[in-house]
């Protein structure tokens, strides 16, 4: 990276010093409580649930387009953790609080505002105290992948004694 490009990273990452800590951050008290699921879940609909599956479809609101008018990644990472969560209890496991290990996410095809997706869930295993699901992304019109996903999560069981 040229001595231009770092500085002009800088001064975007910077641009607020020297103000109050209030005016350059966001403070957590600040959002209201369930800020990012309104944000990225309002619109969801849910399709189908069976045993092991769930399948939820959206049509893509502009709120959630990247500078680049695709779906945001970090949209799409919410969703896998989400969804994937929704289909561990339609296992037959019970809904409990969990921890994600590991969310990972391949982008395959870009996504336009408008434009409706499905999203299903399916466990591929729960054992005693890890799920595993895998989540697709498609374009419902045409079927086309546009994302995969993976959501590996701890159950914590409470105690037999």
């Amino acid at each position: 990276m040229g001595k231009i490009e770092f500085e002009s990273v800088k001064r975007y990452l910077v641009k607020n010093k020297g103000e109050s800590e209030s005016e350059s951050t966001v403070d957590d008290e600040e959002l209201p409580r369930g800020f990012l699921d309104h944000l990225i879940l309002r619109g969801l609909c849910l399709h189908l649930i069976e045993p092991g599956r769930v399948l939820f479809s959206m049509n893509i609101p502009p709120r959630l387009l990247n500078s680049g008018n695709y779906l945001h990644g970090g949209v799409i990472t919410t969703l896998v953790n989400v969804v994937g969560a929704a289909a561990i209890p339609a296992a037959g496991f019970p809904w409990e609080t969990g921890v994600s290990l590991e969310i990972n996410v391949s982008c395959l095809d870009a996504t336009y505002a408008h434009e409706e997706i499905e999203i299903d869930a399916r466990v591929l295993r729960v054992g005693k105290t890890i799920a595993a699901v895998s989540v697709e992304f498609r374009k419902k019109k045409t079927g086309q992948i546009i994302a995969q996903g993976r959501h590996t999560k701890y159950l914590p069981r409470t105690s037999k004694l």
